[in-house]
């Protein structure tokens, strides 16, 4: 296939590159204006600027980009910046991809488990209704986002991306220190739940639905056996051989983040990849602890 990725210098973005590339398909990178590189299109979603004429003929289209959501506290500012680097860009790409001659067979672009909200011990699929709050008010407007696409005939994938797993960034790296010097403890009451992907498997399901022709819509990209935090911290500190001894209260996470803690560290969401599994996706790493040894080499 030839594909055409946003977002590549991400830890998502960089890891599908590889994956692809090895495949044997041809992988071009939608870049911000200024960016030099090789195989790469420039595009300025801020002043809804792109050549329509380079995105003729792709096959496949991954739209990855966007403000780190944990990147910094969520003053007004910061939380301005989270949602115009999500949904105007996709509205933009989208209307570009619906007025092509050749437009790409399938769309599959970015959202994420905060959809859902703070659910508790809630099951949650793809038919779950959205949630209250910064978040999943910022997922639903980024999905709706993609409207043109799916207008024009484009198969439109949303990945509700969980936790992903990776030493190379994300929140296992930020996490590793503290627990690597058995500081690490449970975070609230450690009962909120934690949807997470391994990054190969991540990889993999978006490899898996741009080929998938009956998958469109809402795809949660989670692995089958969600955990607690409680969960979470003792099996991350068995798999480092370290104690897990140093529990931070919610008052405490909420004086150092703002109201980012209760939407990223103490909100829960207990959900199931009900759309994948039924495709035939076979997951690498369905359990917690073979997961964090793979990652880690332990």
């Amino acid at each position: 296939m030839r594909v055409l990725i946003t977002g590549a210098s991400g830890l998502v973005g960089s890891s599908l590159i590889l994956a692809l590339n090895s495949g044997g398909h041809r992988v071009v990178r939608l870049v911000r204006s200024g960016m030099k590189a090789a195989d790469a299109i420039p595009w300025n979603p801020a002043a809804a600027e792109i050549d329509s004429a380079s995105l003729e003929g792709f096959d496949a289209v991954v739209h990855l980009a966007g403000e780190n959501i944990a990147g910094a506290r969520w003053t007004a500012e910061q939380k301005q910046k989270i949602r115009d680097s999500r949904v105007g860009p996709t509205r933009v790409l989208c209307e570009s991809l619906a007025r092509l001659h050749q437009p790409p067979r399938v769309l599959a672009s970015a959202s994420a488990i905060g959809y859902y909200g703070n659910r508790g011990d809630e099951w949650l699929d793809e038919e779950s209704a959205p949630g209250a709050g910064f978040l999943p008010d910022v997922c639903r407007e980024w999905e709706d986002a993609t409207g043109p696409a799916a207008a024009n005939g484009i198969r439109v994938i949303h990945f509700r991306i969980g936790l992903v797993l990776s030493r190379r960034g994300g929140a296992l790296a930020k996490m590793l220190p503290p627990f690597r010097m058995g500081l690490g403890g449970v975070l609230g009451s450690g009962r909120q739940y934690m949807s997470w992907i391994r990054i190969d498997d991540l990889v993999g399901a978006i490899q898996h639905c741009l080929t998938s022709d009956g998958l469109s819509g809402p795809v949660l990209a989670v692995a089958p056996h969600p955990v607690t935090n409680r969960e979470f911290t003792k099996t991350l500190g068995r798999v480092l051989s370290r104690p897990t001894l140093f529990p931070v209260p919610a008052f405490v996470l909420r004086m150092a983040f703002g109201e980012l803690a209760d939407a990223l560290l103490l909100a829960s969401a207990r959900a199931t990849p009900g759309r994948l599994l039924a495709s035939g996706y076979r997951f690498l790493f369905p359990e917690l602890e073979p997961a964090l040894r793979h990652v880690l080499g332990k």
